[in-house]
């Protein structure tokens, strides 16, 4: 029997009681349902930003030197002011980002970002952050202001932040990207803010907003292994792209692609860039970063693709899919059989690496080849939710590997041995080294982290897992 409720205190006690309601809601019910749970999610968002910024307030510079260890680190550095806002904001001890990305699930960077967004609202935007506070403002949408005013090109003054807040505010916060730019390009100009480039002219304004630029967007990679590049250039530029662009696609066709124009246009781009690399254009040998004439020598594309493979014979089968290391994303045997179709690309087949066996050096010195396999271990920084590529990591002790174990004859605590080796980023490398982070292996590649107050992750090659909450600090209770 299907029963309609009239409000939607019915439906929640019946959803309370375990009742199956899905089919028995009217369309009135589901968007009233649909209403409550975006104003949940905007309220919970707004506090989310309110929190960020106390959390921001409890962690300012001063806090540094209760934070590092400064008889740690051998040359890693040690903890520094970290700017994360515009002008005006307050600066944040560097390393508290992390305890609050890893409670919310998401990466340091993301950390950074919204403590940043936080910070900028409350200090330079702080009509806007009423509105958000007030439930006027889609937190998402004062975000994006805090985006553009943190980094727009030259900065924002106090003031000319001042004025932004005001227009958006006016118009309780309904403005879009390109609205914001031109917004942006017009604070730029009437608060007469020079541009990075000295030699731009200063009393133009608008122009010094310079809007060329070439982004690859290799973070949104699709399942047939494309990405999205979106660029801005001089309409000359523009017209010698196309035409070059043109011209290869007509030279595919007659060499016999049957492909679509818009598929041979885009391998065109992809051998230009190709050409521009291969060609002989700097002096390919040199094995500096830049020429006797001091310009940059071209350089390689090296990419790391890992396919499962087993053997048929004498044959060797590979998997449909691999995977590429460079963004971890997916990639199909049949455009790696492309690549390698192009003269100009260079194989490279290198040797199974077991990555269980435990490899061994005597000193701190780590090898090449115990590197390589700790990199294809770990394939990111091991951090909880960090992403950052293994290859671009330190290679750290998991235990301290101690100097003088040698000299004064005592067994070595944290030897250069597999086990003991983790992938971390730069920055969560000097977080474990000055902070009260450590962790612990648990097994092949898998290690549990302790955060400063408790916390516990467990990190391992499938990601991040939080593991049981923290005790409950104790309390004295309370006199009459």
């Amino acid at each position: 029997m299907s029963v309609v409720f009239s409000t939607l205190e019915h439906m929640i006690e019946r959803l309370e009681a375990g009742t199956e309601v899905e089919d028995a809601l009217s369309p009135t019910d589901l968007l009233d349902a649909l209403r409550e749970r975006k104003a949940t999610e905007d309220r919970a968002a707004a506090d989310l930003l309110d929190l960020a910024a106390r959390w921001a307030d409890l962690h300012p510079p001063e806090s540094i030197h209760h934070a590092a260890t400064f008889t740690s680190g051998r040359g890693i550095g040690l903890e520094f002011e970290e700017p994360i806002a515009g002008e005006g904001c307050p600066t944040v001890a560097e390393f508290c980002v992390a305890e609050l990305g890893t409670v919310l699930g998401i990466s340091t960077v993301s950390a950074k970002r919204l403590i940043g967004h936080a910070l900028e609202l409350r200090h330079r935007l702080p009509r806007l952050w009423t509105q958000v506070q007030s439930g006027g403002v889609a937190p998402w949408r004062a975000r994006m202001v805090a985006e553009a005013t943190i980094h727009a090109t030259p900065s924002l003054t106090p003031e000319a932040a001042a004025w932004v807040d005001a227009q958006v505010a006016a118009v309780a916060g309904r403005v879009g990207p390109a609205q914001l730019e031109r917004l942006v390009a017009e604070t730029i100009k009437r608060h007469e803010l020079a541009a990075d480039d000295p030699a731009a002219d200063p009393e133009d304004g608008y122009l010094s907003v310079d809007p060329r630029h070439v982004t690859v967007h290799d973070e949104d990679v699709h399942f047939a292994g494309t990405v999205r590049i979106e660029a801005e250039v001089d309409l000359a530029d523009a017209l010698d792209v196309d035409r070059a662009v043109a011209h290869g696609a007509e030279l595919r066709k007659a060499l016999g692609s049957t492909e679509s124009l818009d598929a041979r246009r885009a391998a065109a781009l992809g051998d230009l860039a190709r050409t521009q690399t291969a060609l002989d254009l700097h002096t390919q040998g040199n094995t500096g970063t830049r020429d006797a004439d001091g310009l940059p020598v071209a350089r390689e594309v090296v990419l790391h693709a890992h396919f499962d493979a087993s053997l048929d014979g004498l044959s060797t089968v590979f998997g449909p899919t691999g995977r590429l290391e460079e963004g971890q994303r997916l990639l199909l045997l049949e455009q790696v059989r492309a690549w390698c179709g192009d003269s100009r690309t260079k194989v490279t087949v290198k040797p199974v690496i077991d990555l269980n066996a435990h490899l061994e050096a005597s000193g701190y010195e780590i090898p090449d080849r115990i590197r390589e396999q700790v990199i294809l271990r770990d394939t990111t920084c091991v951090f909880p939710f960090c992403t950052r590529p293994a290859r671009g990591c330190d290679i750290d002790h998991v235990i301290e590997y101690d100097h003088d174990a040698d000299t004064e004859d005592r067994p070595q605590p944290g030897p250069t041995l597999t086990p003991n080796l983790g992938a971390l980023c730069r920055f969560h490398h000097r977080l474990k080294t000055h902070t009260a982070w450590h962790y612990d292996v648990i097994g092949p590649g898998e290690f549990e982290w302790t955060s400063p107050h408790g916390h516990r992750y467990r990190r391992d090659p499938s990601g991040t897992t939080p593991l049981d909450p923290p005790p409950e600090p104790s309390r004295r209770p309370r006199r009459p």
